[in-house]
């Protein structure tokens, strides 16, 4: 498993880990309903470039976007606990192996 980032954005989020985009939105979005308790709020996408995919897990807001060829994993509360993240980390680390 990768170390967890703790890059804060100019919102107050914190990009905390990334994967190489080698699957479509379509399959990062859906891999949301397979992590129980997760819920998908929003999904975004101009369907060329790039998307956005929201939901929420354990009481915290997260976030994914695709920029410069990885997707990148942000959650609201920079304050999350370590467990939570790395909980998220692993459930897209399957998808992605």
């Amino acid at each position: 498993m990768e170390k967890l980032f703790d890059m804060r954005m100019n919102d107050g989020s914190r990009h905390f880990t990334d994967f190489p985009v080698t699957l479509d939105w379509y399959a990062v979005r859906d891999h949301v309903k397979t992590l129980p308790g997760a819920i998908l709020t929003r999904f975004v996408t101009d369907g060329f470039s790039e998307a956005w995919i929201d939901f929420t897990y354990r009481g915290h807001r997260f976030s994914i976007n695709d920029q410069y060829g990885d997707y990148w994993f942000f959650v609201d509360d920079p304050t999350c606990p370590e467990e939570i993240l790395l909980e998220v980390q692993a459930h897209w680390a399957k998808l992605f192996s």
